[in-house]
């Protein structure tokens, strides 16, 4: 995320509070292949790629990117 510009930036920290307060509320997104045991959360035309530990509360954020490149 280091790369992202400020207000894009501000955008996924917000989503991602959203999210965690809310993961009860929604159906995740999952993926699929090489990435099937994470899911998918979109801002905008950034992805947001996590997985859930329901166990200990948590979402583990793995990788925050562009859609044209995230999947790569």
């Amino acid at each position: 995320m280091k790369r992202l510009p400020p207000e894009i930036k501000n955008r996924i920290r917000q989503r991602i509070e959203w999210l965690a307060e809310n993961l009860d509320l929604i159906r995740p997104l999952p993926l699929k292949g090489k990435f099937k045991s994470f899911y998918k959360f979109r801002v905008g035309d950034y992805r947001i790629i996590y997985e859930i530990d329901r166990e200990n509360f948590l979402i583990i954020v793995h990788l925050v990117g562009h859609r044209r490149d995230i999947y790569r």
